[in-house]
Formats: structure tokens, C-alpha cells, sequence
């Protein structure tokens, strides 16, 4: 697929131009291409300035509020629920982030739970705010509006790949990055095959009957294949707890959810930021965790891998490149960004 090389500033530039000529305040504008664009520096190419002009169309449509403020349902401190709105996910977080680290000087820990937002985008993308500050965060999501993964043994949607990451203070050599899904795969993934008409890497979805396939062709519209869990075939009851983990920590603490039937596409989001300060110390947590990830990256590699990595070692790799070098874009979705700005005068 052709592709073209973009400078991440030129990036970040033509998506805050755009949200803002679709009626997003400026400021935020500048908050939601920034996360973008730290995806695609990071690697998350699916999740990045590639959500842009879905994101567009949803403020056209209504369905993602351009502007407004969250409504607080209860603050006590260390723990705080908001109703969105439907405002930007991305911005939401990217705000919930920022006052969780602030809060965290204060509190040994601080939950922030988010019900009613717009889709929040790449979760590691938030994960540096929090890392830089010598903070430990997880982050979590899920969307009451979509079934698109079966419980372990079933066929019927239920669920989404409901998303995890975490950021972890680990020293010099950088803090351990975790992004993973409840399901084997994101639906992303499955549509960009689907798209190319290029089967699966692996049997990752089932059909209706509940068979194992890599056609992405099945996937999407009413009777359509799920997404396995995490596991596959064999091991996805583990993907399946986690993500009725998930759904507790996301919809369940902010008692909105499938109960509800939304259907706007939206998140319900779990956020927490831990202070070491607070338990044994920042320099016992980073000496515990620079000592685990240095045996990690020391492991002895199988036949076949050049080096073990620590998950997170590759987007600092890959953004390092980025900021040098420019970011791949591929040439559809530049063609989709000047169709829109065509349509926003932009």
C-alpha cells in the first residue's frame, strides 16, 4: 500500500486544523491531534490520525459533542465519575489524566471512571504523561454499544476487545509500556484485512456457527464472525475473564453499561494513577522494576528472535525514528484528510 512520508508537527498541524474547523474548540483540537499523532509515532497505526476522519464524520452526525464540559456524577478526592457527554474521548482522558497526576501528589492513588465518552483512541498513548512523573497508571476501556466478541465457549456478541495498558516507572532505560486487548485481536485490525481482502495472520475470528476462520470477510454486519478472546480457540477463557474484569472496572464502577442499550459509539473508561511515593518509595518501586526489565531484555533469545524486548521498547523506537524522520501515512487516508478539508474549507 502506497504511503507517504509526513513530518509528526505537519500531522499534528492538519488533524487540529480540521477538528477545529469542525466546530472543536481550538485547545482541544490541539489535545486530540497531539494523541493521534503520538499513536502513529508509537506504532499504533490503527489507532492513530487513521481515527481522524471517523472521527470527523461522528461530529458532522452529532454524535461526538464538539464542545462542552463533562458533568461531575461524584468527586471524593481520590475518586471521581464523570458523564461525558459524548464529548471527545481522546480529550476526556487526556483531562482525566492530567488532574489524576496532579491529585496523585496528594493521594496514594487516584480513580477516575468515565461513562458516556466518545471513543478514547490508543490507551499507551497516554501512558508517558503519567511514566514522566514517576507515576503508575492503568488505563482501561470498554463499549456498552458493541458486541463483537462472544464469551469463551459461545458465538453469540457480546462483548469488545475491551483494551488494557498500563505505564510503569522502570528507570534510564525507559518505563515498561503495556497495551493489550481482552480479544486476540482489535476490530482494526480485522477491518484493514477485510478491507484489503487479505485473509488473517492467524484463525482469529469465529463464524456463526462457531467455527474458526482468518476470513475477515465474515466480520461486521448482523450474523456476522466474532473476535476470540484472548487465547484463541484453546486458552480464551484467560482473555475472557479479563475482560469481564474490564467491564467491571469500566461500566460497572460508572454504573452505566450494556444494561443501558447505548447506541453511540462511546467508552466507558477506568483510570488510576499510583504514587510510589506514597507506598515503599519511588527509588524501591524503579529499583525493583529496572532490575525485572534489565533480566527481561538479558533473557537468552529462542531460535529465531534477535533480542528479548520489554513491552514498550518498541514505540520508543519506533517514536524516535518518527521525530526524526517523519511519520508513514498511508496515501487513502491523506486523500480522506483532503476530502475533508475540502468539505470544512480548510
Amino acid at each position: 500500500m502506497h504511503t507517504q512520508t509526513v513530518s509528526h508537527i505537519r500531522l499534528k498541524e492538519m488533524a487540529a486544523r480540521l477538528l477545529t474547523a469542525s466546530g472543536v474548540p481550538p485547545s482541544v483540537s490541539e489535545v486530540i491531534a497531539g494523541i493521534l499523532v503520538e499513536a502513529d509515532l508509537m506504532g499504533h497505526r490503527t489507532h492513530g490520525v487513521n481515527l481522524l476522519p471517523a472521527y470527523l464524520a461522528e461530529l458532522a452526525d452529532g454524535n461526538m459533542k464538539a464542545a462542552g464540559e463533562p458533568r461531575i456524577v461524584s468527586d471524593n478526592g481520590s475518586a471521581v465519575v464523570w458523564d461525558g457527554d459524548y464529548l471527545s474521548g481522546v480529550w476526556l482522558t487526556y483531562r482525566a489524566v492530567t488532574e489524576a497526576v496532579e491529585r496523585a501528589t496528594e493521594y496514594p492513588a487516584v480513580t477516575y471512571v468515565i461513562r458516556r465518552s466518545h471513543h478514547i483512541g490508543c490507551l499507551a498513548a497516554y501512558m508517558p504523561i503519567i511514566t514522566e512523573q514517576k507515576l503508575f497508571g492503568i488505563l482501561s476501556a470498554s463499549d456498552p454499544s458493541v458486541g463483537i466478541v462472544a464469551p469463551f465457549g459461545g458465538t453469540s456478541p457480546l462483548l469488545t476487545p475491551n483494551p488494557i495498558a498500563a505505564g510503569i516507572p522502570a528507570g534510564p532505560d525507559g518505563p515498561v509500556i503495556i497495551d493489550i486487548s481482552s480479544s486476540v485481536t482489535a476490530a482494526g485490525v480485522v477491518n484493514r484485512h477485510k478491507k484489503s481482502g487479505e485473509p488473517l495472520p492467524e484463525k482469529w475470528l469465529l463464524d456463526a456457527d462457531g467455527n474458526p476462520t482468518d476470513d475477515a470477510a465474515t466480520f461486521g454486519g448482523e450474523g456476522s464472525s466474532t473476535i476470540m478472546p484472548l487465547g484463541g480457540e484453546i486458552a480464551g477463557y484467560k482473555g475472557y475473564a479479563l475482560a469481564l474484569l474490564i467491564e467491571a472496572m469500566t461500566s460497572g464502577l460508572a454504573g452505566y453499561g450494556r444494561t443501558r442499550h447505548p447506541d453511540t459509539w462511546g467508552s466507558s473508561v477506568f483510570l488510576q494513577v499510583i504514587n510510589p511515593a506514597h507506598f515503599s518509595g519511588i527509588e524501591a518501586f524503579e529499583r525493583e522494576m529496572k532490575w525485572l526489565a534489565a533480566q527481561c531484555r538479558g533473557s537468552k533469545p529462542r531460535p529465531g528472535v534477535q533480542s528479548v524486548r520489554v513491552p514498550g521498547d518498541r514505540a520508543r523506537s519506533k517514536k524516535s525514528a518518527g521525530l526524526e524522520d517523519g511519520v508513514a501515512v498511508e496515501q487513502e487516508l491523506l486523500d480522506s484528510l483532503e476530502e475533508w478539508g475540502s468539505r470544512l474549507a480548510v
